[in-house]
C-alpha cells in the first residue's frame, strides 16, 4: 500500500500505473498481474476514501470517489470488456464445455458493473457515506472472487 499523506500525490501515482491487455490475457502470470494492480489500486482509493470520511473532508472524499469511478470503469469494467469480447469467446469456441463458466464470470462484470452504476449514481447527488465504503468492499469481495476462478478454472488449464 503507498503510504503518502497526500491523497493528489496518492492518485496521480495510482494514475500512472501502466495498463495491459491484448494478447496478456491469454498468459496467466501476465493475467493475473493485470487483476492483482487493479485491485490493489482499488483497494488503496478505498483507503483513502475511508480516510477522508473519517476525517470528515467531504471535498476531498467526494474527489476521490470520482477517481475511484473513473478507476474501475477505465480499469477493472474494461479488462472486463476485453475479456468479455475476447477471451472468452475464444477459450468457449475452443472448449464448449467451459461455456457455463464464462457465462458465471460474465455475471460476475455485470455485478461489477451494476454496483460502480449506483456509486456513480450516489455520487451525482454527491452522497459520499459509509454505505459507498460497503459497496467499494463488495466490488473488491467480487472482484477477488471472480479473479480466483478465472485464474483457476478458466485459463489455469488454458495457458497458449
Amino acid at each position: 500500500m503507498i503510504k503518502h499523506t497526500n491523497i493528489t500525490t496518492t492518485l496521480v501515482v495510482i494514475e500512472r500505473r501502466i495498463k495491459m491487455s491484448g494478447p496478456s490475457l491469454k498468459k496467466v502470470d501476465a493475467h493475473s498481474s493485470i487483476h492483482e494492480a487493479a485491485l490493489n489500486e482499488a483497494k488503496e482509493l478505498r483507503s483513502l476514501l475511508q480516510r477522508c470520511l473519517e476525517d470528515g473532508e467531504k471535498n476531498k472524499a467526494v474527489q476521490v470517489a470520482e477517481v475511484i469511478i473513473e478507476h474501475w470503469e477505465s480499469r477493472t469494467l474494461k479488462h472486463a470488456e476485453a475479456e468479455e469480447e475476447g477471451l472468452y469467446k475464444e477459450l468457449a469456441e475452443e472448449n464448449p464445455g467451459l461455456e457455463t463458466l464464462v457465462t458465471q464470470l460474465t455475471r460476475d462484470h455485470d455485478l461489477m458493473r451494476r454496483i460502480v452504476k449506483k456509486i456513480k449514481m450516489d455520487l451525482e447527488i454527491q452522497k459520499v457515506n459509509k454505505q459507498m465504503i460497503t459497496l467499494l468492499d463488495c466490488l473488491v469481495i467480487i472482484d477477488e472472487i471472480h479473479n480466483e476462478d478465472e485464474m483457476n478454472k478458466l485459463l489455469g488449464n488454458n495457458e497458449t
